[in-house]
């Protein structure tokens, strides 16, 4: 009786052992020296095979987590070896080999934790992750802020700021195609969603500094994103209560067109009405993307990326009560509105990329993009605060309300902003592959044409007057002396542009690697320039030139421990865009130059296993000195640039961050930051630049229950020292040097995957037509933290002084979601 039993014992831990196996996936198409595609090519691993189809192309499922050796073999062709391949869970990995007669090609590949191991600096982040850690604008933009030196303190926004840099020192492509954001946005409220679509994202790699010279030229940051090119037809539906997305991939059956293509709704009403703002919110953000291939030969590929958005913002603001203050003092500001916001930016891109692969050796692409934006920006809203003390007794019936009216007011915001941007870029790139050596370069032309009304007005009425604007001409000794002079804004802009640039620029960079003794050394060495010509309607035309020679070295030495290191710096140069161009009064001064940063960073990573499994420690000290700095204030995520170039700056700190499984199976990071950026302008002494964050700390942690694998916990924590608060309108920036407080937020996902992984069914079974199906549930701001990302300034009657009412960002928010794929 007792050996039922026990085989029913061994039974279930086998099943169980079996649920708990966690696999990737290595897929690609086998090429002959010819680059023809291979059929019949031989894939294996020590315990699982494959072989390659007609068109070459292969798909094999191997072990996660530890190192396995890959083998192409075949009849006539030495092999191809991949030795200490390392997988994360569930990772999808392409590589396509070249088959010879002659060598036999064997290669160490690394894909730790991080990513595929590189020399050069740069952080790649599996896909997996991008959809599924928890945030309020899920995606690639989301782990990026989890990384050390990358920082952001608005929940709403996509955008971040890296290692002391702005929104608009940061580089993004697609498919090697430069990718553009909105013009006007002000508030992240009214951003919707970013370009990148991670449901059709492959690979992901991210430079926080001292990037290759054929990057481009931007101050701070690259990130590189290539979308997939599918190997089978296939669907994904993504369902949740902050909008939803579906997916659809195709091949044809010789696998010479492919394409993925995208669609997306968002709807941000749920975070925007757990503030503490009352207000009728109707925002629809909706766009659609393809990346399609054509295979004309073997050596011809075509490659197209079309992008179609729409957003549309619509908020009409009723009350709000926010309490502030301190528990000895504290005061209340409640506002009474009337008036609506309507605002739309609708952006068109359209690419295409043709890729000649002249033999084995020599490449190259030339690449054509368009991108249109149409954007409006109308208000008119009017706005009645009341300033006062707040009533503590608990007891009272108007217990939490404000009493004592200090300051009354009230506060009239106009704007009709309107903007038509055209931007058009060409460049041809190429690459020459010798054994260890690489050269690469390319030219690229750009042109702009900007065509930019903007019209904005504050009014200002307080204690029964309005606030003229506190300049010379307007000074008076109102409400004491009658002043009888037309009404004037407190603020305004009132300013047409019709502004064109053209830009010239061109890279070339060499790669090499070097034995020194048994270490090996790589290096990269590059040279970039950038010509361009600022021309339009009632302004003088300019040209200027700038160079920027960068590189990078390696060194990979024959230790006994698996550690990496590097060095990479030169000078980086962002020559200005539109909005760098424009200042504060909308005038266009065509004479700004271009930033310029002498860069330096220095790493080290460290290769290592812990509990059996691999951890990678990588750690970074850098340091920027910045030189024709144009300074600028930030409004949530709207930047207003001096348009002078008259300021120097500084930036160092040091990154570090842990990454490995934690968890068998899993991928989850520690990491913490240190940043100082200070700016000084026109001689008047060094003062903390607005994105001066001097400590970041974000853990990633994934989990799953032992006995029931297929349940999984993804948690992201962010603690974020406050950065500047800025000052109010016509304030020195120099006199007010207060921070916001700082910034908290923890995000917790929760799932269960009913299909996928290793969870199948047989056909005759209703889920068997899934190829994945789960469900789970959010909560954003767990731990319910007020965080805030700008102040409103308000005046007390009695005493003139300006108090810093904070404005809070979301509270607690619940969101569940559907994915299912077929």
């Amino acid at each position: 009786m007792k050996c039922p039993k026990l085989i029913l014992l061994l039974a279930f831990l086998g099943a169980t052992l079996s649920m708990s196996a966690q696999t990737a996936t290595v897929t690609g198409i086998v090429f002959n020296k010819a680059n023809e595609p291979l059929e019949e090519v031989n894939i294996s691993t020590a315990s699982k095979g494959t072989i390659s189809d007609q068109n070459g192309y292969y798909s094999l499922q191997v072990t996660a987590d530890e190192p396995i050796t890959l083998t192409f073999s075949h009849i006539g062709h030495k092999n191809v070896v991949l030795r200490d391949l390392v997988l994360n869970t569930n990772e999808t990995y392409e590589f396509s080999p070249v088959l010879r007669s002659d060598i036999i090609q064997i290669a160490g590949v690394t894909v730790s934790p991080t990513g595929k191991r590189n020399i050069e600096g740069v952080t790649t982040v599996s896909q997996d992750m991008a959809h599924n850690i928890p945030g309020a604008n899920a995606g690639v933009e989301n782990i990026l802020k989890l990384l050390p030196g990358v920082s952001s303190s608005n929940e709403l926004s996509t955008q971040y700021n890296v290692r002391g840099g702005n929104y608009d020192e940061n580089l993004v492509y697609v498919n090697e195609i430069e990718v553009y954001r909105p013009f006007l946005v002000r508030a992240a409220q009214q951003e919707g969603m970013s370009f990148i679509n991670s449901e059709m994202v492959r690979n992901i790699r991210f430079s926080s500094g001292g990037f290759q010279a054929k990057y481009g030229d931007k101050l701070s940051s690259v990130l590189d994103i290539t979308y997939k090119k599918p190997s089978e037809n296939g669907a994904q539906l993504d369902l949740s209560f902050l909008g939803a997305s579906a997916t659809a991939e195709a091949v044809s059956k010789d696998k010479k067109l492919s394409t993925i293509n995208g669609i997306r709704y968002r709807n941000n009403s749920l975070f925007v009405n757990s503030q503490d703002i009352n207000t009728n919110f109707n925002p629809t953000f909706a766009d659609f993307q393809t990346f399609t291939t054509y295979q004309f030969s073997r050596k011809f590929h075509l490659d197209f990326l079309g992008n179609v958005s729409i957003n549309d913002y619509q908020n009409e603001p009723r009350d709000r009560q926010t309490n502030f203050g301190t528990i000895a003092e504290p005061k209340s500001l409640q506002i009474y509105y009337q008036g609506e916001e309507h605002n739309r930016y609708n952006t068109i891109l359209g690419a295409l990329k043709a890729n000649y692969f002249v033999n084995e050796d020599v490449t190259m692409k030339l690449i054509a993009s368009l991108y249109h934006t149409t954007e409006e920006e109308y208000s008119d809203v009017i706005a009645q605060y009341y300033l006062g003390n707040v009533n503590t007794d608990p007891f009272s019936d108007s217990f939490g309300a404000p009493t004592d009216i200090r300051g009354v007011g009230s506060q009239y915001k106009r704007a009709r902003n309107e903007l038509d941007a055209l931007i058009f870029n060409l460049s041809y790139k190429g690459s020459f592959t010798r054994k260890n050596q690489l050269l690469e370069w390319g030219i690229k032309y750009t042109h702009e044409d900007i065509r930019d009304q903007l019209r904005e007005s504050e009014f200002i009425d307080s204690a029964g007057y309005f606030v003229r604007p506190p300049r010379a001409e307007f000074i008076n000794d109102q409400p004491e002396t009658p002043f009888e002079a037309p009404l004037e804004a407190y603020s305004g802009v009132n300013a047409r542009n019709f502004v064109k640039t053209d830009r010239f620029s061109g890279y070339v960079q060499f790669s090499d690697r070097l034995d020194l003794a048994s270490h090996a050394l790589h290096y990269n060495l590059g040279l970039r320039a950038q010509h361009w010509t600022v021309s339009g309607a009632e302004i003088s035309s300019s040209s200027q030139t700038v160079v920027s020679p960068r590189a990078q070295i390696s060194l990979k030495p024959d230790w006994k421990r698996d550690m990496l290191f590097r060095l990479s710096g030169g000078l980086y140069h962002q020559p200005p865009f539109y909005r760098e161009l424009r200042d504060r009064t909308g005038t266009v001064n065509p004479n700004v130059k271009a930033q310029e940063s002498l860069h330096i960073v220095g790493g080290n990573e460290y290769s290592f296993n812990l509990w059996q499994r691999p951890f990678t420690l990588i750690s970074e000290v850098y340091y920027k000195k910045l030189n024709h700095v144009n300074t600028y204030t930030l409004e949530d995520v709207r930047i207003r640039y001096a348009a002078n170039t008259d300021a120097e700056a500084y930036a160092y700190g040091a990154d570090l961050r842990l990454n490995g499984a934690f968890v068998p199976g899993t991928e989850s990071w520690v990491s913490i930051g240190f940043l100082k950026t200070e700016e000084n302008s026109n001689d008047r002494g060094y003062i903390a630049r607005p994105s001066d964050q001097r400590l970041k700390f974000g853990i990633l942690f994934q989990d799953y229950i032992p006995e029931f694998p297929n349940f999984k916990m993804y948690l992201n924590l962010v603690y974020n020292t406050g950065v500047p608060d800025g000052s109010p309108n016509y304030s020195d920036p120099y006199l007010y040097n207060t921070r916001l407080r700082d910034y908290k937020r923890a995000d917790l996902g929760i799932s269960h995957i009913f299909v996928g992984g290793n969870r199948t069914y047989q056909k005759n079974h209703w889920l068997h037509r899934f190829k994945e199906l789960s469900a789970g549930v959010e909560i954003f701001n767990l731990f319910n933290n007020q965080n805030s990302i700008t102040n409103t300034w308000v005046r007390d009657v009695d005493s003139k002084q300006q108090f810093a009412v904070p404005n809070f960002m979301t509270s607690r928010v619940l969101n569940l979601k559907l994915r299912m794929r077929f």
